[in-house]
Order: structure tokens, then C-alpha cells, then sequence
């Protein structure tokens, strides 16, 4: 039996935009590891850097644990560490030249580590996982465990499926990105967390508990902007019954208020989310949960069956209002669809989210003001506004690699720098940003009744519009990487503003 610590590196505080949110959630996948270990017969602690004050408690958490190996696992279901913040990056190399420098063999895994494994070779990592890596750990446990004495070279040869250093360069042993490991499974190892931390934030911040789970892994779809190192294409769905089992027990044991579903998409059979709701219904084990889903997975069956289940909050890949820059995505839906969608989850009492890209390759203001459309038309009760990300491994990427400079990464989620030469500066997208904010905050009140819909507010939105609008030329970039494309031809009616509401 070893002693081994696992952890991660992605610190709240050091993210400031989320540390003001004060929404944080246990690292899923890094105690699903944890629980892996156990099972293979280990001792476990975890060093749980989300609440953390800083890398600085690193060294009592090491200390304390003594650990055998320490493995930084990042956790696959929070979508700030597929971004691969260099703030993050920078925590992770400085806790694994602590735990090298405490005798301890180090293993790194996650998608910054897949896509850059020499920057973490480099910080003192025996090895690095490409991939969601189960294979490879667990034959790497499995080598030190028969022998503690190993040396490094030997401890590691052969194993595909991973990084190390060989005379000082970096030695790939890339098997392709692999369908997510079965060995996963049974629940995450949620004893391990201190869970009344995590309840006293959310009760401070927001008066409520949320927690999170996910029941699958990976997505099957093939938008080409969205970075995969960890499954690809691969998806993974656990049974509905298994899903309602673990919602029931933390309804049961932990008594949060609300689930976060990590799932990059929840769900995906009507009937799966049919199954599910039913177990929860006889088990007593329903909780409101909020999910990730596309809007063509939205039919009038899977909508009432969300509803059954306890569904009360939806977050749909939206994206833009144009079909053309959807197209060029290779969503792979439609705008219409878009506000089907919206009104079929909002008729069954369900909350409606859109995550909004701005700034993708080729897209023109033409294509901004249908985004703009569409969110004053489908009214949704909320939007999350980014700009799009070059991450290692996608077409996207290959597309404006050659533009990137030395900042290659956002430092924490408020960035929203433009890495590449987009059409615009990163000031107007902010500013594009900020008015769609506006708008749905508009809509939300003209909608409770708690302004009139012609009231002076809408008046003033219309009015910084048609400012920035006039405007738009001082901020675009001469030298922009936009290919030569036709004008929308999907472009929802922007209506007056007075008439920009929700129903």
C-alpha cells in the first residue's frame, strides 16, 4: 500500500472574477481519482486548492500527508482548467517542485498538462498523463508499489500514454486520445472534501448550497474551436439509475440546496433523462440541478422529461445569432433552433442560459448585431459572454496559431483578451459584452414588470449601441485574419428597443 496525495492547482482566489462570484465546487475528477486509488487498495489525502488561501498552504498539506506520490490531477469538469489559465499553470509548478523537493515521485495530469507537458516536466514532474490517463496511472502506481526503489527510467519505460524527460528532452509517448477508461467508476470520494467549507461560502455569498456531479464524460459533438485533450470525440454515459443513486446520497449526506451537472452535455437521450427522473421520483432523491445541453437536444419530450427530473436551469452553446459564424464553427445548429429551444424549456418552468462567443474567425459586425438580435428575441434569462479561444489541438487553433505571440493564455477568467487578430480589439468586445449584459438585464425587468417596456433605460441601451456601432471602425484591426466569406444571410430583425423584452 503507498500513501498518496492527490490535488489540483486551480486556487479561487486567484481568479478574481470567480472568487467575487463565490460559486465554488469540489475538483470532480480529481476525487473521482482519488476514489480510483482507494479502490486499488491506497492511502488517500487530497489537497483541495479551491478555497485554499494559496500555494502557500501547499507545504503543511505535504508535510502532513507524507506522501509516497503526490498526483496532480486538474479537474476534467471545470471548464476554466480546459482554458489552461497561466495563473493556474504557474500554482501547479511551483506545488510539484515542492513535493519533488519532499522525496515524493510526482504525476501531473490535465489539459494544460496534455497539450504543454514540458513546462510541467520542466517544474519537476516524474510524468505527465496525455489524456484522461487511467491506464497509464494505474501502471505507474502498480510499478512503485512492487518496488519502491525504482529508479525513474525504469519506473516509467514503455508506459504509452505519457510524458517524461530523457536526458534532459521530452520523451512523448502519445497513444491518440482514448474513449473515457472504464476502471472509472462508483462515486468520487466526497469524504475527502470539507464539504461544511465549501456550504459556509455558498450560504455567505448566496444563501443556498450547491454541489456538483457529473454523469458522463466527453462530448460527442464536433464544434472546432472547442479544445478536447482529455476525450476528444469519446462520450461516456453512466446508467440513470447510477446518476439518481449519487443525487440521492448527497441529498441524503450533504443536504445541498442545488446540483451543478458538469456533464459538457447532459442528458443526451430523452429517454436516459426519462429514466432518471423516474429513479430519483421513487428513491425521493431529486434536487434542482442545472445543466449544459444544446439547443437540437431540445425536443418538447426532453424538455418535459428535464422538468420531471428537477431540472430548473439550462445553459445552451449558443454561441451567435449567425448562421454563418455558426456554420463556420461547425456547430452544427441553427438559429432557429436556438429559440425553439429557449421557449420549450421556458414553458416547462425551466431557466434559460446562453453562452455567447464573440470574435470568432470572420466574423463581422453584421454577425455581431444578429448575436444581439437573437438575445432580444429568444429572451433568455441569462448569458455568459467570452471571445473565442485558440487552445492547442483544434482546427481553430491550427488556423491562427501563426498569429499568437507570447501571451498564449489567459491569466484568469476575466481576461477576455483577443489572442489572435480578430476583427475588432479586445476593447470593443468587452464593450459588446457589456451592452448584451445590459440588455438581458433589461429584458429580465421590463419582463418582471418592474420597468415599462418603454421605458428610458431601453432608450439609453439603443443609444450606447448606436455609439459603438458608429464607432466600430476606430476599433477594428486593419490586418484582421478574416477569410473572405459572404455577408450573413440569417440575421434575425433587431427589433425596437422599447420592444426588447422577455415574455
Amino acid at each position: 500500500m503507498l500513501k498518496i496525495q492527490v490535488g489540483h492547482s486551480y486556487f479561487l482566489r486567484y481568479d478574481r472574477k470567480q472568487w467575487e462570484r463565490g460559486k465554488p465546487y469540489p475538483p470532480l475528477a480529481t476525487i473521482q481519482i482519488a476514489a480510483l486509488l482507494r479502490q486499488m487498495g491506497h492511502e488517500v489525502s487530497l489537497f483541495d486548492a479551491m478555497l485554499a488561501e494559496g500555494v502557500e498552504d501547499y507545504d503543511a498539506s505535504l508535510r502532513a500527508a507524507a506522501p509516497d506520490v503526490v498526483v496532480f490531477y486538474e479537474d476534467n469538469f471545470n471548464y476554466l482548467t480546459k482554458m489552461c489559465l497561466s495563473r493556474m499553470r504557474e500554482a501547479a509548478c511551483q506545488m510539484i517542485a515542492e513535493a519533488r523537493a519532499h522525496g515524493a515521485r510526482v504525476i501531473v495530469a490535465g489539459s494544460d498538462a496534455s497539450d504543454h507537458p514540458e513546462a510541467f516536466l520542466a517544474a519537476g514532474a516524474h510524468a505527465v498523463l496525455l489524456g484522461e490517463g487511467i491506464a497509464a496511472l494505474a501502471e505507474l502506481i502498480g510499478r512503485v508499489e512492487q518496488d519502491p526503489d525504482i529508479d525513474t527510467p525504469d519506473w516509467t519505460a514503455g508506459i504509452v500514454g505519457i510524458a517524461t524527460l530523457v536526458s534532459g528532452q521530452t520523451r512523448l509517448m502519445r497513444i491518440g486520445v482514448q474513449p473515457p477508461d472504464l476502471r472509472l467508476v462508483g462515486h468520487p470520494a466526497w469524504d475527502l472534501v470539507d464539504i461544511e467549507r465549501y456550504r459556509t461560502m455558498w450560504h455567505e455569498r448566496h444563501g443556498y448550497f450547491s454541489l456538483n456531479m457529473a454523469a458522463s464524460r466527453g462530448c460527442p459533438f464536433r464544434c472546432n474551436w472547442c479544445a478536447k485533450p482529455i476525450w476528444g470525440n469519446h462520450y461516456k454515459q453512466r446508467s440513470a439509475h447510477d446518476v439518481a443513486a449519487e443525487m440521492t446520497y448527497l441529498k441524503q449526506t450533504y443536504r445541498p440546496d442545488h446540483i451543478w451537472m458538469a456533464d459538457d452535455i447532459f442528458g443526451f437521450h430523452v429517454d436516459w433523462v426519462t429514466e432518471f427522473g423516474e429513479h430519483l421520483s421513487a428513491a425521493d432523491g431529486s434536487i434542482p440541478f442545472t445543466i449544459q445541453t444544446r439547443a437540437d437536444l431540445i425536443s418538447e419530450r426532453m424538455a418535459a422529461a428535464l422538468e420531471h427530473a428537477g431540472c430548473g436551469e439550462a445553459w445552451i452553446g449558443a454561441e451567435s445569432g449567425s448562421q454563418r459564424v455558426l456554420d463556420a464553427m461547425t456547430k452544427g445548429t441553427k438559429v432557429a433552433e436556438l429559440i425553439t429551444a429557449r421557449t420549450r424549456l421556458g414553458s416547462h418552468g425551466v431557466r434559460v442560459g446562453f453562452f455567447i462567443q464573440l470574435g470568432y474567425l470572420g466574423e463581422e459586425l453584421d454577425d455581431i448585431l444578429a448575436t444581439r438580435a437573437l438575445v432580444a428575441q429568444a429572451a433568455p434569462d441569462d448569458i455568459g459572454v467570452s471571445v473565442s479561444y485558440p487552445l492547442p489541438g483544434t482546427k481553430f487553433y491550427e488556423k491562427v496559431k501563426a498569429q499568437l505571440g507570447k501571451k498564449t493564455n489567459w491569466q484568469d477568467s476575466d481576461d477576455l483578451a483577443m489572442m489572435f487578430r480578430g476583427a475588432y480589439t479586445s476593447d470593443f468586445y468587452r464593450r459588446v459584452r457589456d451592452l448584451l449584459h445590459e440588455q438581458v438585464t433589461l429584458q429580465q425587468s421590463s419582463a418582471a414588470g418592474e420597468i415599462p417596456h418603454d421605458d428610458n433605460a431601453f432608450t439609453a441601451l439603443a443609444t450606447q449601441w448606436q455609439a459603438l456601432i458608429a464607432s466600430e471602425h476606430e476599433h477594428r484591426n486593419q490586418d484582421a485574419t478574416s477569410p473572405h466569406t459572404t455577408k450573413p444571410t440569417h440575421t434575425i430583425p433587431v427589433p425596437h428597443a422599447a420592444a426588447a423584452q422577455n415574455r
